[in-house]
C-alpha cells in the first residue's frame, strides 16, 4: 500500500483517480498484437526495401540498426511506460507531467488525424488494385484499346501498361499540382468511403472491438509475406534481387540523407510521437513489464522490415532479369531482322559474342538499329519510393509470375490488413485522449463520436482523391508528419527525463516491473537519445534550406510519358509546406506560453487580492 501511495504522489494523480474504471486488454497477448500492428505497416513493405535499394542494398542496416539501438527502443519504451503509468491518452499524460507540456500531446492527436488523412488514402487506392484483383486478366498486364479499336492507347503504348494503369486510370494525374485538379475521381471517392467505413467498424468501440479484429489483421500479413516468400524464392532471377539486397555500399554512409532517412523511418515505423502507443498502453495494468514490451515490439518490428524485404526483392529481382531478357529479345529481333540470321542463331547466351562481332564488322549498320543497352544492373538500379515500389514495380513482377491473379488479391489484401492495423492506431490516439478530457458530454455515446471523427477525415481526405491529390499527398507525409515527428520525439524526451525528472521516472519503473532500469536505458534516455535527435533535425533543416523546395511532377509529353520532372514549388506552396512543417510543433510552445501567462495573471491577482499576505512576507 505504501508503494502505492509513492507511485500516486509521484504521478499527481489520486488514489480515487487510480481505481476509476477504465477498459483493459482481454490478455497480453491482445496488447503487443495491437502495439505491433499499430508500429508494423506500410512502411516496413515498401519504404524500408525502398530505402534498401536507394542507400547501397545492405549498407542501410547499419544506420537502421544504430538508429534502433539508441533512438527506436529507448523512446519506444519511454512511451509505453508514461502511458501504462498515468493510464491517460497523450494530452492527459502531459498535462499530468507538467502543464506546460500539454502541446507535445496536442501536436501528437493532431498528428494523428493528419497522417490518418492520407494513410487511409493510401488504403482506398490499395482497395482500388483489390478490387480489380479479380479481373483476368489483371488490367495492368496489357494496354487497353483505342477508341477505334485499331490499336492500343498511345498513352500506354509508349511506356507500360502498368504505368498507365496507375497514373491514368488510378490517379488519372494532373501534370502539376496547380493545375485544375479536375474535381474528384468518383472511384477513388467511392474506395475512400469504403476504407473509412471499414475502419469506423472496427474501432467504434474502442479496444473492445478493436481487440478482436486484431488478431486477424495483425497476423494476416505474416502468413502471405511467407506465402510470397516461397513463391518468390523459386522465381528466375529472385537470386539476383536478393544479392542486390545484401551487397553493401558503404559510401553511401557518408550522406548525412542516410542517417536522416534512418531516424525518421525508425520513428515512422515504429509510430513513435503520434500517440497511439500511449493511448494503448493506457489500458494495461499498472503492474506490466513494459520495458519487455517495448524489446519485443521493436524486435518485431525490425524483423518485420527484414523478413519483408526477402519476398519484395525476389519480385523485384524476377522484374529485372524479365525485363532485361526483354530487352534481349527486342535486340535480337532487330539484328536478326536486319543481318537475316536464322531463328535459333542468336540466343540470350551468345548475345553480346554475336554483338562484338557484329561492332567489328558491320559497325555502322548496327549502329543504325538503335538497340537498347541492356545491363541487369541498370533494371534493378530502378529504385521507387513508396506507392512506386508497390504499385508499380511490385505490381508489374506480381503481373509477370504464373497464377498473377492469385498473387494479385493476396498481395493487396496483405497491404489492406497491414494499413488498417496502423489506423486502428491512429484512431485511438485521437480518441483517447479527446475521451479521457470529457470533450464531449456524457450523454453522446462513443460510437458518434467515431463516427463523427471518420466523417470529418473523409471529407478532409477528399483533397487527395483529385488529380493533384497523390502531389499534395506527398506534401503532406513529407512536411506535415516526418520532420515534426522528431520535434515531438525531441520533447518527449526532455519532459520526463528533465522535467519529470529521471531517477521519479526510473522509481515509476521500478514499481511498474519489478527491477530498476540499467545503465543503457539510463544512458540513451538522457545523453544519447536526445543528441541524436537535436543533430539529425538541425542537419536536415541545413540542408533544405540550401535549395529551393521542389517536387516530381508528370510530364505530359506523350513520347516521354510517364517520366517525371523536377518542378520549383510556386512561393505560396512553400509557404504551405512551411505552415505544415511547424503546424504540430507550434503547439508546444504555445501551450507553454498559455500556461506561463495564465500563471503570472494568477499570481498577480492573487497579490491584489490578498496585499497584507506580501507585505508580511517582506516584514
Amino acid at each position: 500500500m505504501a508503494a502505492e501511495n509513492e507511485v500516486a504522489c509521484v504521478t499527481g494523480e489520486t488514489n480515487d483517480v487510480l481505481k476509476e474504471e477504465r477498459p483493459k486488454w482481454d490478455n497480453k497477448f491482445q496488447y503487443i498484437l495491437s502495439c505491433a500492428g499499430f508500429a508494423v505497416g506500410l512502411g516496413n513493405i515498401w519504404r524500408f526495401p525502398y530505402l534498401c535499394q536507394t542507400y547501397g542494398g545492405g549498407a542501410f542496416l547499419i544506420p537502421y540498426l544504430i538508429a534502433l539501438i539508441f533512438e527506436g527502443i529507448p523512446l519506444l519504451h519511454l512511451e509505453l511506460a508514461i502511458g501504462q503509468q498515468l493510464r491517460k491518452g497523450s494530452i492527459g499524460v502531459w498535462n499530468s507531467i507538467s502543464p506546460y507540456l500539454g502541446g507535445v500531446g496536442i501536436a501528437a492527436m493532431v498528428g494523428s488525424f493528419i497522417m490518418g488523412l492520407y494513410y487511409n488514402t493510401i488504403l482506398a487506392w490499395i482497395l482500388w488494385y483489390f478490387f480489380h484483383s479479380f479481373e483476368e486478366p489483371l488490367p495492368w498486364k496489357n494496354c487497353p484499346l483505342n477508341n477505334n479499336k485499331t490499336g492500343f492507347i498511345k498513352e500506354c503504348k509508349q511506356s507500360t501498361s502498368v504505368d498507365y494503369f496507375w497514373y491514368r486510370e488510378t490517379l488519372n494525374i494532373s501534370p502539376d499540382i496547380t493545375a485544375n485538379g479536375g474535381g474528384q475521381q468518383w472511384w477513388l471517392v467511392i474506395c475512400l468511403a469504403v476504407a473509412w467505413l471499414t475502419v469506423y467498424c472496427c474501432v467504434l468501440r474502442g479496444i473492445e472491438s478493436l481487440g478482436k479484429v486484431i488478431y486477424f489483421t495483425a497476423t494476416f500479413p505474416y502468413l502471405v509475406l511467407f506465402i510470397l516468400l516461397v513463391q518468390g524464392l523459386t522465381l528466375p532471377g529472385a537470386f539476383h534481387g536478393l544479392t542486390y539486397l545484401i551487397t553493401p555500399d558503404l559510401n553511401v554512409l557518408s550522406q548525412p540523407h542516410v542517417w536522416f532517412d534512418a531516424v525518421t523511418q525508425i520513428i515512422y515505423s515504429l509510430s513513435l510521437g503520434l500517440g497511439g502507443l500511449i493511448a494503448f498502453s493506457s489500458y494495461n495494468s499498472p503492474k506490466n513489464d513494459c520495458e519487455m514490451d517495448a524489446l519485443a515490439i521493436a524486435i518485431i518490428n525490425g524483423f518485420t522490415s527484414i523478413f519483408a524485404s526477402v519476398p519484395i526483392f525476389s519480385v523485384l529481382g524476377f522484374k529485372a532479369t524479365t525485363t532485361y531478357w526483354d530487352c534481349l529479345d527486342k535486340n535480337m529481333l532487330l539484328i536478326s531482322n536486319e543481318f537475316e540470321i536464322q531463328d535459333g542463331n542468336v540466343t540470350r547466351e551468345n548475345y553480346f559474342s554475336w554483338l562484338d562481332d557484329l561492332n567489328a564488322t558491320h559497325h555502322d549498320r548496327l549502329n543504325a538499329l538503335t538497340l537498347k543497352n541492356c545491363v541487369l544492373k541498370d533494371f534493378l538500379d530502378q529504385s521507387m519510393s513508396g506507392t512506386g515500389l508497390a504499385f508499380i514495380a511490385l505490381t508489374e513482377g506480381i503481373a509477370r509470375m504464373p497464377v498473377s491473379q492469385l498473387w494479385a488479391i493476396l498481395f493487396f489484401f496483405m497491404l489492406f490488413n497491414l494499413g488498417l492495423s496502423t489506423m486502428f492506431g491512429n484512431m485511438e490516439a485521437i480518441l483517447t485522449p479527446l475521451l479521457d478530457l470529457k470533450v464531449f458530454p456524457k450523454y453522446v455515446p462513443k460510437e458518434i463520436i467515431t463516427a463523427m471523427i471518420c466523417l470529418l477525415s473523409f471529407i478532409g481526405a477528399l483533397i487527395f482523391t483529385t488529380a493533384s491529390g497523390s502531389y499534395w499527398l506527398s506534401i503532406f507525409d513529407k512536411y506535415g508528419i516526418s520532420l515534426p515527428l522528431l520535434i515531438i520525439a525531441f520533447f518527449e524526451l526532455i519532459g520526463v527525463i528533465y522535467v519529470y525528472g529521471i531517477n521519479k521516472f526510473c522509481d515509476d519503473l521500478e514499481f511498474m516491473t519489478g527491477r530498476r532500469p540499467n545503465l543503457y536505458w539510463y544512458v540513451t534516455w538522457k545523453f544519447i537519445s536526445p543528441v541524436l535527435l537535436f543533430s539529425i533535425f538541425v542537419a536536415f533543416v541545413a540542408i533544405e534550406v540550401q535549395h529551393h523546395l521542389s517536387f516530381e511532377a508528370w510530364n505530359p509529353n506523350y513520347v516521354e510519358f510517364p517520366k517525371k520532372e523536377e518542378k520549383e514549388y510556386t512561393s505560396w506552396l512553400v509557404v504551405m509546406c512551411v505552415l505544415l512543417a511547424i503546424l504540430l510543433s507550434i503547439f508546444i510552445p504555445l501551450i507553454a506560453l498559455y500556461h506561463l501567462i495564465i500563471s503570472k495573471f494568477r499570481r498577480h491577482r492573487q497579490r491584489l487580492e490578498n496585499p497584507f499576505d506580501n507585505l508580511a512576507f517582506h516584514l
